[in-house]
């Protein structure tokens, strides 16, 4: 690696990543629980969110936005809930990426998180763009993040996502120490270490091409049969280079809506009936890696 930027990786070789059970792919879910922490002036914001809604490319308003208060409100009202049982009735596991204000306003769902088992991982405080916010705003609300979160969940959150990021998120993250992974990344399909900010941090890299997002996108899906080609085709390729990881990301309001969880239902029994797929949280996949490639 030379500068700020790793161009290489681990390039034509990469290590082995022995998952459990000989499987030749780890499979990981994530549902990002963000409704009700998103932009607003009910949150104090300048503004209403314009941000992955089925209103592709609204714009944000000085005021309150109600159809887009009730776009987000589909997601924790009733689409966390379908995602809910489609992973219950199969018993597989996953990862929340779960922002600490909206958890904070729905105990029931957070419940709901904690008696299935799932890692709640941190989404940060709010569900807003971090890219100019003050590097010390920034820290103030990781540390409020984790606070909440504990209060929460009795526990503190292991893993992190920020999502909308800022250039200092990465640092600060490795500041506060108490993170096993950092998930800010779309550079891999490995686990990988990185070493820029002094105490090496350990990073579980995430995708927005296999997300849900995709539906709400000018460049995105447009049915669910599209979005479950492209599952199963990225599910296939992984297998078949072997020891690789494959990231679904999941959103309430978006593949909550029926249709789309009944695409998702299809892939989920897919990649059930394939047998040699580890479905991990992703807290599993980290110390996993730990494990098998210290740093």
């Amino acid at each position: 690696m030379t500068g700020p930027r790793d161009l290489v990786g681990y390039g034509a070789n990469p290590p082995a990543a022995n998952w459990p059970n000989n499987a030749r792919i780890a499979v990981q879910f994530v549902i990002n629980y963000e409704e009700g922490a998103e932009n607003s002036i009910l949150n104090g914001d300048a503004g209403s969110e314009s941000f992955l809604s089925e209103m592709v490319g609204a714009g944000s308003h000085p005021a309150r936005a109600m159809a887009m208060e009730s776009l987000y409100e589909y997601g924790s009202r009733a689409g966390f809930w379908r995602l809910y049982r489609l992973f219950k009735e199969r018993d597989l596991p996953l990862t929340v990426f779960g922002v600490a204000k909206a958890m904070e306003m729905n105990p029931a769902a957070v419940e709901a998180m904690l008696e299935a088992d799932w890692e709640i991982a941190s989404h940060g405080f709010r569900w807003i763009d971090y890219q100019y916010v003050p590097e010390e705003v920034e820290r103030e609300h990781i540390a409020r993040a984790i606070e909440l979160q504990t209060k929460l969940t009795g526990s503190r959150p292991l893993g992190w996502y920020q999502g909308r990021t800022s250039p200092n998120t990465a640092r600060l993250v490795v500041e506060e120490g108490g993170f096993v992974y950092d998930a800010d990344s779309y550079a891999d399909d490995l686990p990988y270490w990185d070493r820029q900010h002094g105490r090496p941090q350990l990073i579980v890299p995430y995708t927005l091409d296999v997300n849900d997002m995709k539906f709400v996108a000018y460049n995105g899906f447009d049915e669910g049969d599209a979005w479950l080609r492209y599952m199963i085709d990225t599910f296939e390729q992984l297998r078949a280079e072997g020891g690789r990881m494959m990231s679904v990301g999941l959103h309430g309001r978006i593949a909550g809506k029926p249709a789309r969880a009944r695409a998702l239902a299809r892939f989920l029994d897919y990649i059930v009936a394939a047998g040699d797929v580890w479905v991990a949280r992703r807290i599993d996949i980290a110390r996993h890696w730990l494990d098998e490639h210290p740093a």
